[in-house]
């Protein structure tokens, strides 16, 4: 019951990080920062669990249970209106196996589970979820036809500035994400202790 209601709480942290629709101005530069902020959402979480159960396949577990989670919600909003015409991929999954493999490998070491493990994971996750990215439909025409009201005039989709801050967001959330990994791994660890 424990890791269900955690992994709940780490799928809305999480639940936005995707939605790049009504920010095609900005789409490259949310993507590096939700990257970032899913990896660091799924390894604490996963590292965690990990380490307490001592059983490698706990952690894609977790994510499991994360990725499910965000279909229901999004499901949700979608039946109520909410315009997402695509499917949500589950990129928590193997980033997520990653772990797991190197828990296994290692014969459950925790030092390699925070170097190799937060490394794999930070490396990884941002390249899985281009997926995510790459099946918007038209985040321009979607953006015109659902405004938020919300919206401030100065964040109106206007045409893409794709590559305006940095050529690479996968290569600079693959890069963040790796650093940072390892921190949020070894805060997974210290909470068993």
């Amino acid at each position: 019951l424990f890791i269900v209601v955690v992994a709940v709480n780490s799928t809305l942290l999480t639940i936005n990080a995707g939605d790049y629709i009504f920010y095609t101005d900005w789409a490259w530069t949310s993507y590096t920062v939700f990257s970032i902020s899913q990896t660091l959402m799924l390894i604490v979480g996963a590292t965690y669990y990990l380490t307490f159960t001592g059983v490698p396949g706990t952690a894609t577990y977790y994510a499991l249970i994360m990725t499910v989670y965000t279909w229901i919600a999004k499901a949700a909003w979608f039946s109520l209106g909410y315009p997402y015409d695509f499917v949500v991929t589950p990129v928590w999954l193997p980033s997520a196996m990653l772990l797991d493999l190197v828990y296994w490998a290692t014969k459950k070491n925790k030092h390699s589970l925070i170097l190799f493990g937060g490394v794999l994971v930070g490396m990884s996750l941002p390249l899985f979820n281009t997926v995510n990215l790459i099946t918007v439909a038209d985040p321009l025409e979607t953006a015109f036809k659902y405004p938020r009201p919300t919206l401030p005039p100065y964040m109106t989709p206007i045409e893409p500035q794709v590559g305006k801050f940095y050529n690479s967001p996968v290569a600079l959330g693959a890069g963040a994400g790796a650093v940072l990994g390892c921190t949020f791994a070894a805060l997974g660890c210290k909470l068993n202790t």
